[in-house]
């Protein structure tokens, strides 16, 4: 965003912690605030009841939450989990309308970053349908390890198997078959990425065709 805008932007905005396993949002609540994460990440989750929900996307420092305000939504349509702790911007809902209304440099970043949204949505369900689970949990781990900037990053196969929406013994099979290959490192709730190309060459290629929607679609600068 030009600088006047993206300053504007952030006079509005507060420094809030993200804390793991904080839940921001449940499916149906008003939105009351949208969170810009600048080191903490969170899980989007489609929830079908109380006791089941599949992920269907993360957001990091590359995007926000809240963008359904945006499109004129004022409920929360997914639940979102912090999976990654760390600092964000938050802004209330009222203040982000305001902000949405005044600046077309926002508009613009923000209709893209939908386009980009959908599409990673489509993939997922794509993926969850058609690719098996290791090359799906190697995806899974890129994604995470993308957003929380770092190797190691606290994780456990409870949390993997109701992300992925398998059961823990298919979670179980999948990391140990990666970490006997060297890719990653698991203990003690600590998973460490150890083998990063080795890490892509093992994943689907859903992962490829995220990124490189983003970057054609909201990293470019038009």
């Amino acid at each position: 965003m030009p600088r006047a805008d993206r300053k504007h932007l952030l006079a509005c905005c507060e420094p809030v912690h993200l804390v793991l396993a904080q839940v921001l949002a449940e499916p149906g609540q008003a939105t009351r605030h949208v969170y810009f994460p600048t080191e903490g990440f969170v899980s989007l989750i489609a929830q079908l009841d109380r006791q089941h929900g599949l992920e269907v996307g993360m957001a990091g420092d590359e995007g926000m939450l809240g963008v359904h305000l945006a499109l004129g939504v004022v409920q929360e349509p997914l639940k979102v989990l912090v999976q990654g702790a760390g600092l964000a911007w938050r802004m209330t809902a009222p203040a982000f309308r305001a902000e949405w209304t005044r600046s077309d440099a926002l508009r613009r970043r923000l209709h893209r970053y939908v386009s980009v949204l959908l599409a990673q949505r489509a993939s997922a369900a794509a993926c969850l349908r058609f690719h098996e689970i290791s090359p799906r949990l190697a995806r899974w781990l890129l994604m995470s390890q993308d957003r929380a900037h770092a190797d190691q990053f606290p994780l456990t196969q409870e949390f993997l198997a109701a992300m992925l929406g398998v059961r823990r013994v298919g979670i179980t099979g999948a990391a140990g078959a990666l970490q006997r290959r060297g890719l990653i490192r698991y203990h003690r709730g600590a998973l460490t990425v150890v083998d990063r190309p080795g890490l892509l060459a093992a994943a689907c290629s859903c992962y490829a065709a995220d990124t490189r929607v983003y970057q054609q679609t909201l990293a470019a600068r038009r």
